[in-house]
């Protein structure tokens, strides 16, 4: 669960470099922005032919109140340039704080009568290839045309909530169609095991796919007995390192081999995958990607998954089972993502 930190970035401020400042989500949808600068169809004056102070306040009106930017960012119109668009300039406006600025690139028609934002989507580049499975474990069939991956926190009561509407119920439902993985995105300051749990996890899938499950899904239903009516996380990490043992014995794996990387806690390939959320606009988990489809909601009910399970396997030339008039009701409302 993601819930009592300051978010991340808002969404769609990804791009942004740590130089530039985090802009804060506009009202509107990304896409194509329309202000529109003065109303009426009346003939047009001359166009002054240097920068014109009211028309440059009436653009700085619109853009803080479309972009909702807080009082103390600082807001400056730049010099026009040729575009590829016929009617429109290029007007570049820097919103700044402090030393961080970012310069966004809007169009303004040559009546100055409408300013347009246009958002640019790279379709070369598939929002799956950003998601690297190497080496992860995997349930359910190894050459599945639909890949669902999980970002998943082992603390988190709604990732728990999650992993019950994926197992089983829809890796009954899909069987051999769809594989899952899940990637590691513990939240540390409001969750401390998470991370050691993370870490052992991945001590057991270093020997054994199937011994990681059933790590997983341990912590999953017992999470409230690992955190202790204490709430000792030293008293957590042993439970933890206990269980990891137990599963390794009973699977007959290299326990020296699994001693020592419990001793080592090497947090290096968690806090990879937790960059790699970041980086995503992962604001808080379960995060679902569906054959690179993001699936908002947190928690969200398995037969919402399933429409975007389904629609992946259409895509890749499959048809999705029939649907089953067993399948269990949606509940009244998702369980929302905890924030980052």
């Amino acid at each position: 669960m993601k819930g009592m930190q300051s978010p991340r970035d808002a969404p769609g401020c990804c791009i942004l470099s740590s130089e530039e400042i985090p802009l804060p989500y506009p009202r509107f949808l990304v896409g194509l922005l329309v202000l529109v600068l003065a109303v009426g169809c009346k003939a047009q004056s001359a166009l002054p032919s240097g920068p014109d102070p009211a028309l440059n306040r009436r653009i700085e009106v619109l853009v803080r109140s479309q972009f909702d930017l807080p009082p103390d960012y600082d807001l400056t119109i730049g010099v026009r340039k040729p575009s590829q668009f016929p009617g429109y300039e290029t007007l570049p406006i820097i919103v700044s704080k402090g030393s961080k600025n970012q310069t966004i690139d809007f169009l303004i028609s040559n009546d100055n009568t409408k300013l347009m934002h246009l958002s640019t989507f790279d379709l070369t580049k598939d929002p799956a290839d950003a998601i690297s499975v190497t080496g992860r474990p995997v349930r359910g069939n190894q050459a599945a045309k639909v890949t669902v991956i999980n970002f998943d926190d082992l603390e988190c009561p709604f990732c728990a909530r999650m992993h019950q509407e994926l197992f089983p119920a829809t890796m009954d439902r899909y069987k051999n169609s769809v594989r899952f993985i899940y990637k590691d995105d513990p939240l540390t300051d409001l969750h401390p095991w998470a991370m050691h749990a993370a870490v052992d996890a991945n001590c057991l899938a270093a020997q054994s796919g199937d011994v990681y499950w059933t790590y997983v899904d341990y912590l999953h239903a017992h999470g409230q007995d690992i955190t202790g009516p204490d709430r000792d996380p030293a008293k957590s990490f042993a439970a933890l390192d206990r269980i990891a043992r137990q599963e390794a014995t009973l699977s007959k794996l290299d326990e020296p081999r699994l001693n020592d990387c419990l001793a080592k806690q090497d947090e290096t390939q968690v806090r990879a995958s937790a960059k790699l959320a970041e980086d995503l606009g992962i604001e808080g988990t379960p995060a679902i990607f569906v054959n690179g489809e993001r699936v908002t909601g947190g928690a969200v009910p398995e037969n919402q998954l399933w429409v975007a399970i389904d629609r992946a396997l259409r895509a890749a030339g499959e048809q999705p089972p029939a649907a089953s008039a067993s399948a269990s009701p949606a509940p009244s409302g998702a369980a929302p993502p905890a924030s980052k």
